[in-house]
């Protein structure tokens, strides 16, 4: 029998420190914008979803 997940949720820090495992192509504000834009089309995605059940 599948399993299906119907949530996931994830729970992440973010901070500023240099213990990051992430590129080095940081620019200020570019990524953090694309970011949060990123975030707010899921969770509008995530609404339509619960709103089609």
């Amino acid at each position: 029998m599948p399993i299906e997940i119907k949530e996931l949720h994830i729970k992440i820090n973010v901070n500023d420190s240099n213990q990051s495992n992430a590129s080095a192509n940081k620019a200020p504000g570019g990524n953090a914008a694309n970011l949060i834009s990123t975030c707010i089309e899921k969770v509008f995605e995530i609404q339509d979803r619960k709103n089609e059940r």
